[in-house]
């Protein structure tokens, strides 16, 4: 039983260790409250920033270990144009494919060992946004914005990881 309980415990110290090895990713919004075109709800707002959010982290995921990238988005206009809508409970997305596309503005900047080793700023935007290939189902919430921003993260982010392979 001893010996079981120290390989757990040994099992669990080498998990922390890997983990807290792993890159972080730290997004920041700023003052969302003046974004374009995003729901007034509170609740789905937040739900929405939530999910930009998470495809972040998930994308650094892939970052060396001890690598963190920090992402600070000054503006964003998710695809299509909001409609209020009071029958259905929650207000309706709708595209055109006019002048509706996605855009986003935000400062990176990619630490290693606490030193910056990139850093700049971006204006992301997809003017075809319904004609671009993307491998997300249509059934993926903001799978636009997504596309988007991994457009962005192969162009900018993904060439320094190559270059130090």
């Amino acid at each position: 039983m001893k010996a079981f309980m120290k390989t757990m415990a040994l099992a669990g110290l080498l998990a922390l260790a890997a983990g807290s090895a792993s890159a972080a990713v730290n997004v920041t919004w700023v003052h969302p409250e003046n974004f374009h075109d995003l729901p007034f709800p509170g609740w789905e707002r937040k739900e929405m920033l939530d999910q930009i959010t998470d495809h972040f982290v998930k994308l650094g995921a892939n970052l060396p270990p001890g690598e963190d990238l920090r992402i600070e988005i000054t503006d964003f206009d998710p695809a299509g144009r909001l409609i209020p809508s009071t029958r259905l409970g929650r207000d309706l997305r709708v595209m055109t494919g006019r002048a509706d596309w996605p855009r986003m503005e935000l400062n990176y900047a990619i630490e290693q060992n606490g030193q910056v080793i990139k850093s700049g700023q971006s204006q992301l935007q997809d003017m075809n946004y319904q004609q671009t290939f993307s491998h997300y189902f249509d059934s993926e919430p903001y799978r636009y914005e997504k596309q988007m921003i991994d457009d962005w993260f192969d162009k900018t982010i993904a060439p320094i990881q190559k270059k130090r392979r």
